[in-house]
């Protein structure tokens, strides 16, 4: 089916206490059909994370991953509830397929859209006002299509919402809700660090084509 009305997602929401998004891709994936819709929520470990979203996730682990070549590499701390699950397999492995992923995402630099300050967003709402193709374009126009552009600009800035590297169907966010239901904790990526070689490093640029013909004429 092509969408679903936001009655049945919210009817989804009340029932299973998963997110919006998350209810409606539960929908559209079962055809609509309710029982179905709270099944793949529940195979997916969705609901149950959800419920504990809210409790504190003080433990967990910090995690390095160092891409092959050394030139990148990603320090990342994730939080979970207990020190006891912080040790286990699924909780290690999540922290290093999200290590992995910050590695394979230079443009990255924050870990939710709700983090990007605000500056940055009013930023990049007059770079994308100021476009040639919106020249002439109607005020309310400007705003609708500039809303659309922010809205995919500041999703590429957020780890949560990159398309999963082992998996893109789902994205880094479902990764985290499917584990944490598994666990049967509050899973919650805190923060990250990412180290590129020799960034920030001025290097002279030699001309060395000059230096040649200069050799030459001498």
């Amino acid at each position: 089916m092509a969408d679903v009305s936001a009655k049945v997602v919210k009817e989804l929401r009340d029932k299973t206490g998963a997110g919006m998004m998350d209810c409606k891709k539960a929908l559209l994936e079962s055809s609509g059909d309710m029982n179905k819709a709270i099944e793949w929520l529940r195979q997916k470990g969705i609901a149950s994370a959800e419920k504990k979203s809210g409790r504190v996730a003080a433990e967990g682990s910090i995690g390095s991953y160092i891409h092959t070549g050394s030139r990148v590499g990603v320090l990342l701390e994730l939080n979970c509830e207990t020190d006891f699950v912080a040790r286990g397999d699924l909780f290690q492995s999540l922290l290093k397929d999200v290590a992995m992923q910050i590695a394979a995402c230079p443009n990255i630099e924050y870990v939710t859209t709700e983090q990007i300050p605000e500056n940055i967003v009013e930023q990049e709402k007059a770079i994308e006002m100021g476009r040639d193709d919106l020249a002439g374009k109607p005020d309310e126009i400007k705003v609708r299509i500039v809303e659309g552009r922010i809205g995919k600009r500041l999703k590429e800035l957020a780890l949560m919402e990159q398309p999963f590297i082992r998996d893109s169907s789902m994205t880094v966010a479902e990764l985290v809700k499917q584990v944490a239901g598994q666990i049967g904790e509050n899973v919650q990526v805190r923060r990250f660090t990412r180290y590129t070689l020799g960034e920030g490093i001025d290097i002279a640029q030699n001309d060395f084509a000059a230096e040649v013909a200069s050799i030459s004429g001498g």
